[in-house]
């Protein structure tokens, strides 16, 4: 995991958590059975890394590919108004939405100028002017 970088599960991008997953799996197979030799179960794994590293070096250097191996950002809320477009295509339902901006201290969502989905699933808070924080 450290070779692939450091970052904490919740800062994971989706691909990069479902990568470290596959590497749990693959790398348990050849420790739970005797009879299969380890290298079977390195090679996949480094395989993986390997790609891995390389999606992550692509999308670094190439923003347009960024956008397609990653996404981007979503705007959900914009002047205290739900966009119900956005929350359908990104699948996402309106308690949901509700249980984000109580968790930071919103209870209305008319005090949210935009409240943009991001990539990595979290939902980033921008309050209009004369709300609390």
């Amino acid at each position: 995991m450290r070779f692939m970088g450091k970052r904490q599960i919740g800062e994971m991008q989706p691909s990069e958590l479902v990568v470290a997953f596959m590497i749990s799996n693959i790398a348990s197979i050849p420790i739970q059975a005797i009879e299969i030799p380890l290298v079977t179960g390195i090679i996949p794994v480094f395989t993986l890394a390997i790609f891995e590293i390389v999606l992550s070096q692509i999308s670094l250097k190439y923003p347009k590919t960024r956008k397609w191996i990653l996404g981007e950002p979503s705007l959900i809320i914009k002047n205290g108004k739900v966009d119900i477009g956005q929350m359908k295509k990104m699948r996402i339902n309106y308690d949901d939405i509700q249980g984000e901006l109580r968790t930071a201290g919103y209870p209305n969502i008319e005090d949210i100028k935009y409240g943009i989905l991001e990539t990595d699933g979290q939902l980033s808070i921008i309050p209009k002017q004369n709300s609390q924080e």
